[in-house]
């Protein structure tokens, strides 16, 4: 018979003069301060790390006498209250003015919906990149005064947690959560009671508990369908962050976006801005029109009305990270609500067609088509996403739809190391007040050289000692013997020993090439292993459960770390989190990134990594083709897009290992005659100082508020006003444009001329057939520009036509042309629909040209 075993958990007092222990622990802000964690960790630094670092479980099982000491510590008590102090004076402190210049934090609120947010290990809703940025925009929010708040889903069970077995093969084991034991508490009245909310999935009502959290001056709503009076089938919507399959999925989003304005209504909160954030919460689109419906508007005036102030962000240019659902689903899902929108089946459908989708109905074109102000995450991203998504502006140049891009930038606070934030609180008080300023930041020259070397050294001597850790526990568990463990771990059980180390940790996916750096393995074995310029090189990186070419890169990667010329040299690493990358980014040397150009949106991992003095060596893609500036890292530029993917492949491999072997090792080891490379010190000084203001999340929060929140909420505003008149003015223009565009022409009726001298216009007349359309309906235009060898065209200039009269049934447009640049130019006509109340000139899509 087998033996039962019961769990008991022995809870203490917290003592009086501690209760403020109990609001650090419920309050998100420590997820990234650090002085907050630090209080915890001095209580009992064992139980913190058993704990996973979670302040809330953590209070639960301290021992009584550990905290009875701990109030009769004075030293303890003393930090005790300076950071009770700066906790109470962060939550009370002034919005910032270069808020207050852009929204009203007393009339205004920006929804952001997420499908993950990642604040923290110890609250687990999140699985990558996504949720990490998403949790960077809160704090930065927080940060900053934004007013602000989040909407996702609560998860029993988040991401994976990943092991590595003896023969390389990625593990999965999901643990499910006890909501008791995370920062989360049910969403109140004023009267104290919950908050639930239903949406109806194939005609059945679903309910939903609301959660809140706290993050800072932030608020986080999770929606959670593990409920007794839902089915089993509905209880298990909110189980897995991205589990199931398609019906999971279109469930869950669901959820989101209808259920999440359900939330928000229920709790009388009135955002003035929503930003969907990748397009998994795009159902939030027919819902919100379906309010304006419910009040006698059209739905055509309410998609206008809803998109106006809606901000939609797109995150990756891979294809399969674009939500698509079958027809089918969309029918069986939306029969019935199609009918509360008061429109036929095709003009729902409609919202997410997209080319080639045989029939699926795409979330990214449901969003866009729903939003009026939409980015990517980086510049070449943004420029990527106006060609990969401009079928939605199909007669629109790529180059000028509205698709911008924001950079994304990583939270400082969270991903500084501490000895750096030590450094710049004694050097630099000011510092937190100046992360956006560039000038500011040339103060890292006067660091001494040889003091900034030493905390570099002591950064990597931190993480190598964890990489020692992480690397023995997983090999003792695959039953590696004692003397195979101290060859795998020659290289990491001196962490005082100098190496130069090279990182490499991000999502296993094949496009992220992580095994490019293999392609020559007698050439990389013979860098690795010179005895007086020693490398390592430390992989980590999920790859995603059904996603089996990723694992495969996990496997090879495995055994390459067994060969006889690598083992030592090679390290991968299992179990990669938000823990263990904060060791990575702040103790490699060089953060290696090799992605196939141009399927790399972002990549903040480089950035995390930068603004702690790390050089990236890396594609120019994502961040990196605007924070390389040619003395802050290494560049490996993208050969042809159009040549053989395995050619690419081989020839970007032979740079990598080219910059490797004489540059970046020859360079770190000029040690001269002062024991460090002063070449070296230069360059990371020059990473720290160029991507610290330029990639921090302050400054990507500051953007999306400048240039997306507050266009947004104005042109919203403009479009609501008299009871919605602009919204259906707008609305019956728009359908006017649609019904006569394929109709109207124009031609030129000039003489073309070539040449004109200096000083004189060249007169241009065009006539246009409007099909009923008149010409306050249209812009006229001239561009001028010049066109490269390739034949590219880039404009420089634009000139209006002026409506001079009627040639019959036609009209007539004329402009006097003098070009501001001498010399040759090249110029282009053409002819688009315009409405004042447009919240960008080819909204709608339509141009002609001559």
């Amino acid at each position: 018979m087998s033996e039962t075993t019961f769990q008991l958990e022995v809870r203490p007092n917290i003592p009086e003069k501690l209760q403020g222990l109990e609001a650090l622990a419920n309050d998100l802000l420590y997820s990234w301060d650090r002085d907050v964690r630090g209080l915890f960790f001095r209580l009992d630094d064992e139980l913190w790390e058993n704990c996973n670092h979670n302040p809330k479980v953590f209070l639960r099982r301290i021992a009584q006498v550990k905290l009875d000491d701990a109030e009769n510590d004075h030293l303890f008590m003393e930090e005790y209250s300076r950071v009770m102090s700066a906790f109470q004076t962060y939550h009370e402190k002034e919005i910032n003015s270069n808020i207050t210049e852009f929204l009203d934090p007393r009339q205004d609120l920006i929804a952001y919906f997420c499908a993950e947010f990642g604040l923290h290990e110890s609250f687990p809703i999140y699985s990558g990149g996504l949720g990490i940025l998403a949790g960077d925009h809160c704090k930065a929010a927080s940060d900053l005064g934004v007013p602000f708040v989040g909407v996702g889903l609560l998860y029993r069970q988040g991401y994976f947690t990943q092991f590595i077995d003896g023969n390389g093969n990625q593990l999965s084991q999901y643990t499910p959560t006890n909501f008791d034991e995370l920062v989360v508490e049910p969403a109140r009245d004023a009267k104290g009671q919950a908050f639930y909310v239903q949406v109806e999935l194939e005609e059945r009502p679903v309910n939903l508990k609301v959660w809140e959290a706290r993050a800072g001056h932030i608020r986080l709503f999770l929606l959670d369908s593990d409920l007794e009076e839902n089915t089993t089938e509905d209880r298990s919507i909110t189980f897995q962050l991205y589990g199931g399959d398609s019906t999971t999925r279109i469930q869950q989003e669901i959820v989101l976006g209808i259920g999440g304005v359900r939330a928000l209504r229920a709790m009388g909160i009135t955002p003035t801005v929503w930003h969907i954030n990748e397009g998994h919460a795009a159902f939030q689109i027919p819902e919100r029109c379906r309010e304006y419906v419910e009040q006698g508007v059209d739905f055509h005036s309410a998609l206008e009305l809803v998109a106006a102030g809606t901000v939609f962000t797109t995150h990756t240019p891979v294809a399969a990270g674009h939500d698509m659902f079958q027809q089918e689903q969309i029918t069986r899902y939306f029969k019935h609500y199609v009918k509360s929108l008061n429109i036929e089946p095709g003009v729902f459908y409609a919202l997410g067609e997209s080319p080639n989708n045989h029939g699926s109905f795409n979330m990214t074109a449901l969003a866009l088509r729903g939003s009026r102000y939409h980015n990517g995450v980086s510049r070449i991203h943004g420029s990527e996403a106006s060609a990969m998504e401009g079928y939605v502006w199909p007669q629109i140049p790529h180059i000028e739809n509205p698709i911008s891009y924001v950079t994304n930038g990583v939270h400082v606070q969270t991903f500084l190391a501490r000895e750096w934030v030590n450094l710049f609180d004694m050097r630099f008080r000011e510092w937190r007040s100046e992360l956006n300023k560039p000038e500011y930041w040339e103060c890292i020259d006067s660091i001494p050289d040889h003091r900034y070397w030493s905390l570099r050294q002591e950064l990597k001597a931190q993480m190598l000692e964890d990489v020692h850790k992480r690397t023995r526990r997983r090999f003792q568990r695959a039953g590696f013997s004692e003397a195979q463990l101290k060859r795998l771990t020659s290289h990491t059980s001196e962490p005082e020993k100098n190496v130069l180390v090279l990182g490499f940790a991000r999502r296993f996916a094949t496009y992220k090439r992580a095994t490019l750096l293999f392609s020559d393995l007698p050439r990389l074995a013979r860098l690795l292993n010179n005895p007086k310029r020693p490398v390592l090189m430390v992989f980590a990186g999920k790859a995603h459960p059904r996603d089996i070419p990723g694992q495969e890169l996990i496997r090879r990667i495995h055994e390459y770390s067994l060969r006889p010329e690598f083992i030592g040299k090679i390290i991968m690493l299992e179990g990669y989190d938000m823990t263990m990358a904060r060791k990575l980014v702040t103790g490699v040397d060089v953060w290696l990134n090799t992605p196939e150009y141009p399927l790399e949106a972002s990549g903040t991992s480089g950035q995390k990594a930068a603004i702690n003095g790390v050089i990236n060596l890396s594609v120019l893609d994502g961040w990196w083709g605007e924070g390389y500036n040619g003395e802050n890292g290494w560049a490996i530029h993208p050969h042809a897009r159009h040549e053989d993917p395995e050619l690419r492949d081989q020839e970007e491999a032979a740079d990598l290992l080219d910059i490797l072997e004489n540059e970046i090792i020859p360079l770190y080891y000029d040690y001269g005659s002062q024991g460090y490379s002063s070449g070296w010190v230069k360059l990371s000084k020059a990473s720290m100082k160029s991507c610290l203001p330029r990639f921090n999340s302050q400054r990507m929060v500051l953007d999306y508020v400048k240039d997306f929140y507050a266009p947004a909420r104005a042109h919203y505003l403009r479009l609501s006003a008299s009871d919605c008149a602009p919204a259906k003015s707008l609305a019956e223009w728009k359908t006017k444009i649609r019904h006569n565009w394929k109709h109207v022409n124009i031609r030129r009726v000039d003489q073309v001329r070539q040449q004109i001298q200096n000083g004189e216009s060249l007169p241009i007349v065009i006539q246009a057939h409007l099909n009923g359309l008149s010409a306050e309906d249209v812009i006229v235009e001239c561009v001028v520009g010049c066109r490269d060898d390739n034949g590219k065209f880039t404009t420089h200039e634009q000139y209006k036509f002026t409506h001079t009269g009627r040639e019959g049934e036609d009209y007539v447009f004329e402009l006097q042309l003098e070009p501001e640049n001498p010399g040759l130019n090249h110029y282009k006509l053409r002819i688009y629909p315009w409405h004042e109340l447009l919240g960008h000139p080819f909204e709608m899509g339509f141009m002609i040209w001559i």
